[in-house]
């Protein structure tokens, strides 16, 4: 079973695991190696310019014990002001290189994830809901984009800082650098018990985020229908339930905080005690000198702050790797492109067939079971049966949206649902009568089934669906729509008509196109869809006696003699002859 067989049947979006995670992380920074090593570069200069203060003031200490002269002391004073202003120099320009490392990458992010989001089954975003995704579009993308802006270049400069100032200490005297290294031990010991529960809890709490996402979400959209039929308590009650799970996450996390912060503070006292005290007595009997002892204990004081600047950072790198775990987690349910699938063969034909179906949503009983079907090219096909026989369920799987627990769909002796997007529009496509009106201009909109098509097939398409009114338009094709401007049901169904005339599928599967319109605008749209239908193969879900008249053949689905299980019984001709599918001599024919 595939990843994405996996995460369809659980109903949720994954999360990358740490390889993963390091993979695409090392990936962003290969895309962009010439910004991150001009980032390291700089930052690692910024940082040894630093180390140079602690150890002139130290020779500087020494020199006025010696009764050096004067201008011997001025120059070093001189040198501690000239490394001191080159620091604030590399570390400005360390830091605007790496902020632009910081934009490049986010950009790249957000491409991906844009690239991915289209192409995750639409089965799996209909299962798992909106909420998930836009959580991890907005806030999680921000996070990561923080970190890399803002986190990433200050976390180097301090990283290479604090290494730099542990060789100089042990350069100083090893022994010191040994003290300072046992004054640390508080802050590893705390840093690790943080980093071993913070990327859990972080993850915990996106993940109840996304679920208070969805919960607004629904409750947002579905307001006339709760409404309507009283769910107004049992919504509340759900979104309380989400608000206090996100609560106990987020205290969670801000607990693992708590601990942190106050054990590192503690801990930055004790190296430089130790060095003092040590360096004190080694001092006394004449073993280290002065400035070596007070240079020591300034790179050790200097220490904190790098070493601040990191612990300060870790919380927002734990939580934007959770953020970048769960935008990366969406590459694994993406469907793969022709070109990289070498597995998935091209169809040979238009001939649909559906082979010892059996089909269950997430935690349920099969609601279709040993279904089988053929429909031939240019053939129309009425899928007819009592309301939750399983028809719209058949029509999705034969558009290839979902995949058969048991059996198979094929269309020219090829898995559908196993079709690259761009492959599956070219053959298949489901019309129903929700349709999206996409925010831009009704060239945009028409652009996204062919974005080749030049403004003469764009005319030509708007005017087999019968959609003139585009013409009278301020702006014709480039009038915004969605936003300035709102189209009614019939408009907005006829773009998406003129949409399949562009994307010129070899079958259409329909599910009831004019159901929420008004009787004149549904006969505007018939008459439409007529246009459209013209030498395809049809496959028609027919909720209503006068769509099944117009097929070639019927097809009844209803449920068997066991229970719940449901199976195409007969298909009927209108012809004198009878063709049958599936079990025989199970329920009436339809009368063509």
């Amino acid at each position: 079973m595939t990843a994405t067989d996996r995460e369809s049947t659980a109903g949720v979006l994954p999360v990358a695991d740490r390889a993963q995670v390091r993979r695409a992380a090392l990936e962003l920074i290969r895309f962009n190696a010439g910004s991150f090593t001009a980032t390291v570069t700089l930052t690692g200069l910024a940082a040894a310019a630093g180390l140079a203060s602690p150890w002139l003031l130290g020779r500087i200490i020494n020199d006025i014990q010696a009764r050096a002269p004067l201008s011997a002391i001025d120059r070093l004073a001189g040198a501690v002001v000239s490394f001191a202003f080159a620091q604030l120099v590399l570390t400005r320009y360390g830091e605007l290189v790496g902020r632009r490392f910081g934009e490049r990458v986010q950009s790249r992010i957000r491409e991906q994830f844009m690239d991915r989001v289209l192409a995750i089954p639409a089965g799996l975003v209909e299962r798992t809901g909106t909420g998930d995704l836009a959580a991890r579009g907005t806030g999680d993308i921000s996070a990561i984009g923080a970190s890399l802006r803002d986190a990433g270049p200050v976390v180097i400069i301090a990283a290479l800082q604090g290494l730099f100032i542990f060789v100089a200490v042990f350069l100083a005297s090893p022994l010191l650098g040994l003290c300072g290294l046992v004054g640390l031990l508080g802050i590893v010991v705390s840093s690790v018990w943080y980093l071993r529960r913070a990327r859990d809890a972080y993850l915990a709490q996106g993940a109840a985020s996304s679920v208070l996402a969805e919960q607004l979400t629904a409750s947002v959209r579905g307001a006339r229908t709760i409404e309507a039929l009283g769910l107004q308590e049992q919504r509340r009650k759900a979104r309380q339930d989400a608000v206090s799970t996100s609560r106990q996450t987020q205290t969670r996390t801000l607990f693992l905080r708590s601990v942190l912060y106050p054990s590192v503070d503690i801990s930055y006292v004790i190296p430089v005690v130790l060095i003092l005290v040590v360096g004190g007595v080694l001092h006394d009997h004449r073993q280290l000198s002065t400035g070596a002892v007070v240079a020591a204990a300034l790179y050790m004081r200097q220490l904190s702050q790098p070493l601040d600047t990191i612990l300060v950072w870790v919380e927002q790198l734990q939580s934007s790797g959770a953020s970048f775990a769960r935008v990366e987690g969406l590459a694994s349910v993406a469907r793969q492109e022709p070109s990289t699938n070498t597995s998935i063969a091209t169809p040979e034909g238009d001939r649909i067939e559906a082979d010892g179906v059996h089909y269950a949503y997430t935690g349920g009983v099969d609601v279709l079971s040993a279904v089988s079907l053929t429909v031939e090219p240019g053939e129309r096909l009425a899928l007819v049966g009592p309301s939750g026989a399983g028809k719209t369920t058949l029509g999705r799987l034969l558009a290839g949206i979902d995949r058969p627990r048991i059996g198979s769909v094929t269309i020219g002796q090829v898995p559908i649902a196993d079709l690259a997007p761009e492959s599956l529009r070219q053959h298949v496509l489901l019309i129903t009568e929700e349709q999206h009106l996409f925010v831009g201009t009704i060239r945009d909109n028409l652009l996204l089934a062919a974005p080749n098509a030049t403004d003469d097939q764009l005319h030509q398409a708007l005017g087999t669906v019968e959609a003139s009114w585009v013409l009278d338009l301020p702006e014709g094709l480039n009038t915004n729509v969605g936003s300035s401007l709102t189209l009614d049901a019939a408009q907005i169904q006829q773009l998406a008509l003129a949409r399949v005339i562009l994307a010129d599928p070899h079958t259409v599967i329909l599910d009831e196109a004019t159901a929420l319109m008004d009787p004149t605008s549904a006969r505007r749209i018939e008459r439409a869809l007529a246009n459209v239908l013209q030498g395809r193969t049809v496959i028609a879900i027919a909720h209503r006696l006068h769509t099944a008249h117009a097929a070639d053949r019927v097809a009844l689905i209803q449920e068997g003699a066991s229970s719940r299980s449901v199976h195409t019984t007969h298909c009927y001709a209108k012809a004198a002859n009878t063709q049958r599918c599936g079990t025989p001599g199970v329920g009436k024919p339809i009368a063509g």
